[in-house]
This record gives C-alpha cells, structure tokens and sequence, in this order.
C-alpha cells in the first residue's frame, strides 16, 4: 500500500491497512490456538472448526486487501480507458485467488 500523503485516499488506505493487520492478529491467535488444540489431542471436530474460522478471517483480509487495491486504482486513474484495463486485471486476479 502506498505511503500515505494526507489525502482523502490516503486516509481511506490507512484504514484498510490497519483493518488487515487486526485480521492478521486475530487469525494469528486463532492459528496458536488450533495448535494448541492439537498439542492437547482436542477431537478433530472441534479443531475443524476452528480451522474454517481461521479460513474465513483470512478470506476477509484478502478481500479487504483487494478492495483497498481496487478503491487506490480509482483514485489515482484519470484515464478511463487505462481504469477500464487495469481493474479487468484486478478483477482476474480476484478471480484467480478469491
């Protein structure tokens, strides 16, 4: 993400930066937790769970990533044309990995 300069854009970029990294945190302790599970021979099920948990939070963040890099391309195009081609590979990508 871009260094932030006091623009509107900047403001919104900080704020899904500091979203992700509270979802990072939040899936990290759920990672140490699964582990701990684990380590303590908790029933599969259960562990599952809290797995897909994980899964999502991670999803999440993903797709805050994706939506601060499409929000960052609308700011800084001024060229429809150019913000036409570049949010098609922005959108491939999503395709690709969400």
């Amino acid at each position: 993400m871009p260094e932030a300069n006091g623009s509107a854009s900047d403001a919104a970029s900080d704020d899904h930066r500091q979203a992700v990294v509270m979802r990072l945190r939040r899936v990290e302790g759920q990672i140490r937790g699964v582990l701990a599970m684990i380590e303590a021979e908790t029933p599969c099920d259960t562990v599952a769970q809290q797995l897909a948990a994980a899964r999502k939070a991670l999803d999440r963040a993903f797709y805050e990533m994706m939506a601060c890099d499409f929000e960052q391309e609308i700011a800084r195009s001024s060229d429809p044309a150019q913000l036409a081609r570049r949010l098609a590979e922005k959108t491939r990508l999503l395709a690709k990995y969400g």
